[in-house]
């Protein structure tokens, strides 16, 4: 089973009382680069990476966000944008691949016990805007999605996965009852990944 493969559904959204994710979209680019720009410092070091950049514009990131929205269209990849119930404020994103996605294919994964990376079925990174991880978002979104793809992703094996210089969102993973599970190094980025499942 691959998550590429365009015969398998994939989730269209989740609702919650406190957010929503549906499919990111080259309109939601102001929203979007608004919470880009909170939270530049800590995509910095999650992307291992000067992006986003102080300069970076709302245009250029319409261009990153159509770009996202192919790829999710035709089943590359999947990126949700995390919003409020409303529907007025982006509150950070999800992105989902499969290991046979470009990047993962070139890093260097390392397991930490006996898992085997090939039964991954489903890579998952998320963010949340900087005003929101106070109030404990990031607690509450992890868990929302650990359930997700236990219920409604046509998946069997999930990881969620940060960079070890992200120690906030590392923190995050090593309190949510999650186990590091594999390691990789990815061409060109000084950090380790850690994969947890």
């Amino acid at each position: 089973m691959s998550l590429t493969d365009p015969a398998v559904p994939i989730p269209v959204g989740l609702a919650t009382a406190e957010f929503v994710l549906r499919p990111i979209t080259a309109d939601d680019a102001a929203d979007d680069h608004a919470a880009l720009m909170e939270s530049r410092e800590e995509l910095r070091l999650w992307e291992q990476s000067s992006w986003p950049a102080d300069d970076f514009t709302v245009e250029a990131n319409r261009e990153d966000l159509a770009g996202l929205e192919e790829r999710h269209r035709a089943h590359r990849a999947f990126t949700y944008t995390v919003r409020d119930p409303g529907d007025t404020e982006c509150l950070g994103c999800v992105y989902v691949f499969s290991t046979s996605a470009k990047f993962l294919a070139a890093s260097t994964v390392t397991a930490l016990g006996e898992d085997a990376w090939t039964d991954v079925d489903a890579v998952v990174f998320f963010w949340v805007r900087r005003g929101r991880v106070a109030s404990g978002l990031d607690v509450r979104l992890l868990a929302e999605l650990r359930a997700w793809f236990a219920g409604e992703w046509p998946v069997s094996r999930t990881v969620f996965v940060t960079n070890e210089q992200f120690a906030q969102q590392v923190g995050l993973f090593d309190d949510s009852g999650l186990v590091r599970r594999f390691e990789y190094l990815e061409p060109g980025k000084p950090g380790r990944y850690l994969a947890y499942a």
